[in-house]
């Protein structure tokens, strides 16, 4: 079993490496926050596999953080491309 928590592992750091290229590369504003939006996904994922894999129960409450900030997150990111396509 160790293995399949170890090439999740290597997935999601593949998708957080790819991520982060996103995020600065990323060619508009909406790019940019999507790409945080996403990174703040694999982060509370990661964690996720780390519980399961070590059976700690500990990080729960990081996990609900986490996930509620991303939430946020994505609430006010589309309240901000809403208003900015209401000023054009």
């Amino acid at each position: 079993m160790n293995e399949v928590y170890t090439v999740t592992a290597v997935l999601l750091s593949a998708a957080a490496l790819l991520t982060v290229v996103r995020l600065v590369r990323g060619p508009s504003v909406l790019d940019r926050i999507v790409a945080l939006d996403v990174l703040v996904t694999l982060i509370v994922t990661g964690i996720a596999v780390r519980v399961a894999a070590h059976d700690v129960g500990t990080s729960v409450p990081l996990l609900l953080v986490l996930a509620l900030l991303g939430f946020i997150g994505s609430i006010t990111a589309a309240h901000l491309v809403e208003e900015r396509e209401d000023m054009r």
